[in-house]
């Protein structure tokens, strides 16, 4: 009979994707107990200001953890969810990231770390019973490890390398989408990439495929704005820093160590709209500019074309750019719909045509679903069945 493979869950961040997840799971982790004897525990959610854990070695009551968490007055910390986690008996622990923040990610490499490795001789590690434990899983959706300074990404990725725990990060590109995995097998297989391009960033697919001549500009951003597609202050989505970040992961993953200041990204915010005082009075100016964006709408227009926000990098030179560029109406990248990714990989193996990954690039769950498949992949590594 097939062991139980039963994993502890930290996650931190149980915002709109981090609320997702928690569905997910719920609704879930009963099927795949049963299909496959994975056990998935969530042992601990932490916000900002709150944190909940699970009680005498039981899991979380994912129908009641809001009010749970409303009513805590733990101290809120990552040490403190760190600490539960290390000391539970469950063989396996993982930390699930679903923050947008730059601070968590610095505990990655200490979460990795084998605990009690650096104190003991080599003679002793030696002996599988007294070989000190594991370190803490990490999957995220948060992109600020990868994209950040390379000398911690690095580290990160050798402490993965070395053993001590799974780093996984589907959810960093395209949501939901299998960009990362089609990328690493691409690589595992012996493929050259020769340049990957695409539109990686929901909102702006979303107001580019809407952005027509006779359109405005503001009209459109505010539209977007409204059904919740972009950041609550825009300018996060029009600097085109997010689609920046996802294509220095993409290039990083193969094997380029380019830094962000060395991508050449192009803003889409007015310069004199950069230092509004609030996300209302950016809009509120917005309509003052869209005469610059009608006149490349228009000239796109009269040569057969449509404007596209695109990160690309090329391996050959390594480059990466993120840039409104024009394509033919009858381009892949043209005729997307909604929020739709689209991710062109140019390959030796596949280069006429290149290999495409399109779909919903943009959700809370379908974020979570990305998240989700990498806990599940992570299952099957520890030694569940497929």
């Amino acid at each position: 009979m097939t062991e139980n493979v039963s994993i502890a869950i930290g996650l931190v961040g149980p915002g709109a994707v981090g609320r997702a997840l928690l569905e997910q799971l719920r609704v879930e982790t009963p099927n795949l107990f049963n299909k496959y004897r994975i056990d998935l525990q969530v042992q601990g959610i932490l916000n900002s200001s709150q944190v909940i854990l699970g009680k005498e070695g039981q899991p979380i009551n994912l129908e009641t953890y809001g009010e749970q968490l409303l009513e805590s007055s733990a101290d809120a910390s990552l040490g403190v969810l760190t600490q539960h986690l290390r000391a539970l008996p469950l063989p396996h622990k993982v930390i699930i990231d679903c923050t947008a923040s730059a601070y968590v990610p610095q505990f990655y490499r200490r979460w990795m770390e084998q605990v009690g490795s650096s104190l003991l001789p080599p003679w002793v590690v030696c002996f599988a019973w007294l070989r000190p434990g594991r370190g803490i899983h990490i999957v995220t959706p948060n992109k600020k490890l990868n994209s950040g300074p390379l000398a911690e990404y690095l580290a990160v990725k050798q402490l993965q390398k070395a053993g001590s725990a799974h780093y996984m990060y589907e959810g960093t590109v395209g949501a939901g989408l299998p960009v990362m995995s089609t990328l690493k097998q691409l690589l595992d297989t012996g493929d050259e990439v020769q340049r990957i391009e695409g539109v990686f960033s929901g909102t702006l697919s979303y107001i580019f495929n809407e952005l027509a001549p006779g359109k405005a500009f503001s009209e459109v951003v505010s539209g977007a704005r409204r059904r919740g597609y972009t950041e609550p202050d825009p300018r996060d989505d029009l600097s085109g820093m997010d689609v920046t970040r996802k294509v220095i992961n993409l290039a990083r993953e193969c094997g380029n160590k380019i830094e962000l200041s060395s991508v050449d990204t192009e803003s889409l915010v007015p310069e004199p709209l950069r230092k509004a005082q609030s996300p209302q009075e950016f809009m509120d100016s917005l309509h003052e500019y869209d005469d610059i964006m009608a006149e490349r709408v228009q000239q796109a227009d009269r040569h057969g074309e449509v404007l596209r926000y695109v990160g690309s990098y090329d391996a050959e030179s390594g480059v990466c750019q993120v840039l409104l560029r024009r394509f033919p109406k009858s381009h892949p990248f043209a005729n997307l719909a909604g929020t739709e990714n689209i991710i062109s990989f140019t390959t030796m193996r596949y280069s006429n045509p290149p290999l495409i990954v399109r779909g919903p690039g943009a959700g809370p769950a379908v974020t979570a679903a990305g998240v989700f498949s990498d806990l599940i992949t992570l299952s099957r590594y520890l030694g569940a069945p497929s």
